[in-house]
């Protein structure tokens, strides 16, 4: 019962909160608004990936294995 109600309680939270940025996609009838923000969360991705490979790189030519 328990897990149930912890399970409903996060998708109330995602549906209410989580996606409300969709929903404000959803109402608008431009296709830029909506391309723009996933172009920057594609930007930002590819900007952390780099930078975790430039760590990696880092670590594998000093030699510190854990």
């Amino acid at each position: 019962m328990i897990a149930n109600n912890i399970f409903r309680a996060i998708g109330d939270f995602l549906t209410d909160y989580g996606f409300a940025i969709y929903d404000a996609f959803r109402s608008t009838d431009g296709w830029w608004a909506s391309n723009i923000v996933n172009t920057v969360i594609l930007i930002i991705g590819f900007i952390a990936m780099f930078y975790w490979l430039g760590e990696m790189s880092k670590h594998a030519r000093t030699g510190d294995n854990l």
